[in-house]
């Protein structure tokens, strides 16, 4: 899966091809990155490069921990199923964490999956779990969203893992927001009408605010939490079209267009 690379376009050469490294994988590896460090890859990650991948101390890997920036390494066989990688050099500086928090009802875990996987793609800097009255369920296994969201990060060349606060019920999670973000509320029950413009009359795309975007679950808000979220100041009920969307599907449109008017890709 080939993916943007967090906000910025990749660099081209005299070519013009891309200067950013597609083809070399990429490694969550939660440990300090500095030229020389050894890192040694646990089994499951020496698996996937020497046997799944085929790779070799000649091709090319890129390591990353979420602070300090990207770097590239060379791979070191140590046994038949272990090695471990020495850094050479960084290849991307650390870059600020997207300040969108994407806040949802969780799903089965299949769709749930998918939704972690895409709000990462799409730009969220915080994703976090919200129990509302129709939520399909409340056991979430925390350690399986961030798996996903460390995947996603891999995959697409992001080097920013996103927060993930601890899950809660709305009025605690409404609670948690600061007045001066704007909360995007995806209202079924809104009035159809031009998502886009809904949004430049909410905040200035020039100069937009911290922002936080909040889809339900599959049965929708209950009439008092629908209540709850619209009396908070600073909120935009926002419809999605004409149609009813299942919620994994309004996660995507939901922040591809809130980024587009107001995020890092406007």
């Amino acid at each position: 899966m080939r993916c943007s690379v967090d906000t910025l376009e990749p660099s081209r050469d005299d070519a013009g091809m891309a200067a950013y490294d597609f083809t070399a994988p990429r490694l969550y590896i939660d440990s300090p990155l500095l030229a020389g460090a050894i890192l040694p890859l646990d089994r499951a990650q020496a698996n996937y490069l020497l046997n799944v991948l085929r790779r070799g101390p000649q091709d090319p890997v890129l390591v990353f921990n979420g602070r300090d920036g990207e770097w590239r390494a060379a791979i070191g066989q140590t046994g038949r199923k272990s090695a471990e990688l020495t850094l050479l050099e960084r290849t991307r500086p650390q870059p600020g964490k997207a300040d969108l928090h994407y806040l949802f009802a969780p799903l089965k875990s299949a769709r749930l999956d998918y939704l972690a996987q895409k709000a990462v793609e799409m730009g969220a800097g915080t994703i976090r779990p919200v129990f509302t009255r129709y939520t399909q369920g409340e056991k979430l296994n925390t350690e399986r969203l961030r798996a996903n969201a460390i995947e996603a990060a891999e995959q697409c060349g992001i080097l920013a893992i996103p927060d993930l606060p601890q899950p809660a019920r709305l009025p605690a999670a409404l609670a948690d927001l600061s007045l001066e973000r704007l909360l995007v509320f995806c209202d079924e029950d809104a009035a159809v009408s031009d998502p886009i413009e809904a949004l430049k009359q909410a905040a200035d795309p020039g100069a937009p605010p911290p922002l936080a975007v909040l889809i339900g679950p599959e049965g929708g808000f209950a009439a008092e939490e629908r209540a709850l979220i619209l009396e908070r100041p600073n909120t935009v009920a926002l419809s999605l079209g004409p149609r009813i969307l299942r919620a994994d599907t309004a996660a995507v449109v939901a922040l591809a267009l809130v980024q587009s008017v107001l995020g890092d890709t406007r």
